[in-house]
């Protein structure tokens, strides 16, 4: 399947709106769209992917490894992921159980279409060495970014909560101190897959 210039235009143009949509954008007569969001941009990424999986092999596609393909794609779904569940923060301060349970459930569909998507690209290099020595150097040194950000993360929320007076932690029940937690995960895998993407890429050039 061949994309020209104007489809893949029209292509990040729908996955732009997607994303606007899945950010929280509303209610239109009653119903959350966010599922509309979530629906556009997984399916125009997967398009994409598929159109790119069946392009003829290029220069381009040798010089790039399969990790760094793997670290660009995990970077692009946890960015949309951290600012989806930044942008609905307020649904778990307040407790709505509800809403949090539909925010969850689209970030698990997110982590699923990641999921997919990277074994799709992986069927793009199965004649290919998936992994070498530069790989493993570069994959453990963006965990440890990954790593220190994580690290780093748990004590501001643990110095947070130790230092407030508790008449201004009213906010800090169970169910937002473990969102707290689970957003700082998120930002240590993202800046593990950044520090990777970027890592490869700078070794490129």
């Amino acid at each position: 399947m061949i994309i020209g210039r104007w489809g893949w235009i029209g292509l990040l143009a729908v996955a732009g709106a997607g994303f606007w949509l899945l950010l929280g954008s509303g209610r239109v007569f009653g119903h959350d769209i966010g599922g509309i969001g979530m629906a556009l941009l997984v399916g125009c990424t997967w398009l994409a992917l598929y159109a790119v999986s069946a392009l003829p092999r290029s220069e381009f596609d040798h010089a790039v490894s399969p990790g760094e393909w793997k670290a660009w794609i995990g970077f692009g779904f946890m960015l949309a992921a951290t600012l989806y569940f930044v942008s609905h923060a307020e649904v778990f301060r307040v407790g709505d159980l509800a809403q949090s349970r539909r925010v969850a459930t689209n970030l698990v569909l997110l982590l699923v279409a990641w999921s997919v998507l990277t074994r799709l690209m992986a069927s793009r290099w199965k004649d290919r060495v998936q992994e070498d020595e530069r790989d493993r150097a570069i994959e453990t040194r963006g965990a440890a970014w990954g790593r220190h950000v994580l690290i780093g993360g748990v004590i501001v929320v643990a110095v947070l909560l130790g230092i407030s007076p508790a008449d201004r932690l009213a906010w800090a029940t169970h169910f937002v101190i473990g969102n707290l937690l689970v957003l700082v995960l998120m930002l240590g895998w993202l800046v593990e897959c950044a520090a990777i993407a970027v890592m490869y890429w700078r070794d490129r050039w």
